[in-house]
């Protein structure tokens, strides 16, 4: 059945596309597009092959015609899209990455600065220096430590895009000076859709796998050198205590043997009880117990998770949303508002979340979307999908700061 649409190609060249696409589909009608519909062809039937064979040799067809295909389903049906191929994209100057890699070093460098000075307050540079220079050492190894937990996950990103044949730049690093981290990470940008559920399951989770890689010895390594202290009875103002996931908790323990902070008292409630209510809600504070001062390559492993964490949020744009888009397709249309509710509700504890619900909000809803969003995920692809939303819950911190 053929229904004209706004198509200025001739019928010859329709004809042709609708014959290749027939070595793919059996065509039980199809309509003609144009520049509003977004597409030249639209045909709805039943594929005859597997669908990832069926779009590799349908783009193979299509590709000296400038065009491309793309695969959805509707009620059970096939449907073939043929549109323009996309634009071949500009790739950014290289310079601009190597340029904010720099400047994140140098920012990165004074945040490690600000963390280990103990010094006065004054605004004497040699006075600042003298002070600087005993814990010099440290600051640069929590800036060496911190950049390659962010450069192992953004060329987890980069190297499973190059692999899969996907354009993609190189990082952008984000420097935030005068911040704790000195940085707001980095990120890659996709110059084309990827071509499946499988592609984009691959790229979206490289990344946080790829920095846990770095991120759990650098932690373990940290703790190593931290020590653990008696806390002040009376908290002083400002004082602060970093967020706990489960993972965290548990590393912590196996490096110093003891769940910390650990308080002085349980003031009658059992252990179990006590570490749930303060897991989610950072409270009660544990004067007069015992914590671990951790050392500045521990901050940059605890920054690790927190950033692995953020990725993983299951919404939109984040990787967390493209594990659970290849994994479930379009279905969950819920879970991006019960996820935004449920930071809205956080940011009453740590005021952060409301941030990252603005962001999820502002990035919008929709996922990656691959080219071919039939193809669904084999057995061992849907495995590392669940174990990505396993390690999201390892890594969450619902309070990732605590300030007195």
């Amino acid at each position: 059945m053929l229904q004209p649409g706004d198509n200025n190609r001739n019928p010859g060249e329709i004809d042709t596309l609708i014959n290749l696409v027939n070595q793919i589909l059996d065509i039980g009608q199809y309509t003609l597009g144009g520049p509003r519909e977004n597409f030249l062809v639209r045909c709805e039937g039943q594929l005859r092959l597997p669908s990832e064979e069926a779009y590799s040799i349908l783009a193979s067809l299509l590709e000296p015609h400038q065009l491309v295909p793309l695969f959805r389903s509707d009620r059970g049906n096939h449907i073939v899209l043929i549109r323009q191929s996309f634009p071949k994209p500009r790739l950014p100057k290289k310079r601009v990455n190597y340029s904010l890699f720099a400047i994140t070093f140098i920012s990165i460098l004074l945040a490690g600065i600000l963390t280990v000075y103990n010094g006065p307050e004054t605004l004497d540079p040699a006075l600042i220096w003298n002070h600087v220079k005993p814990d010099l050492n440290q600051a640069l190894a929590f800036t060496v430590s911190l950049l390659a937990i962010l450069t192992a996950h953004e060329f987890g990103h980069y190297f499973a895009a190059r692999y899969h044949q996907t354009r993609v730049t190189l990082p952008f690093f984000i420097p935030f000076p005068l911040s704790p981290f000195g940085t707001m990470g980095a990120f890659i940008r996709l110059l084309e859709p990827p071509r499946n559920k499988k592609v984009l399951l691959d790229i979206g989770l490289a990344g946080p796998l790829a920095g846990m890689v770095v991120t759990i010895p650098v932690l373990v390594i940290g703790l190593s050198l931290s020590v653990v202290d008696r806390l002040p009875t009376v908290l002083p103002p400002n004082f602060g205590f970093e967020g706990n996931s489960i993972l965290y908790l548990v590393i912590k323990y196996l490096v110093h043997g003891a769940w910390l902070p650990q308080p002085a008292t349980f003031g009658g409630t059992a252990p179990f009880l006590y570490w749930i209510r303060f897991f989610f809600t950072g409270t009660p504070l544990p004067a007069g117990g015992i914590d671990v001062s951790i050392h500045p390559v521990a901050w940059a492993g605890w920054a690790g998770l927190l950033i692995t964490s953020l990725n993983l949020l299951p919404a939109g744009q984040l990787d967390g949303g493209h594990l659970i888009y290849s994994l479930y397709g379009g279905r969950l249309t819920w879970l991006r508002p019960l996820i935004v509710i449920i930071l809205l509700a956080l940011g009453f504890l740590w005021s952060g979340w409301w941030l990252w619900a603005a962001l999820i909000l502002l990035l919008g809803g929709r996922s990656a979307e691959p080219l071919d969003d039939i193809t669904e995920l084999n057995p061992v692809r849907k495995a590392l999908a669940r174990f990505g939303l396993v390690l999201f819950v390892l890594v969450f911190m619902p309070v990732p700061l605590i300030l007195v």
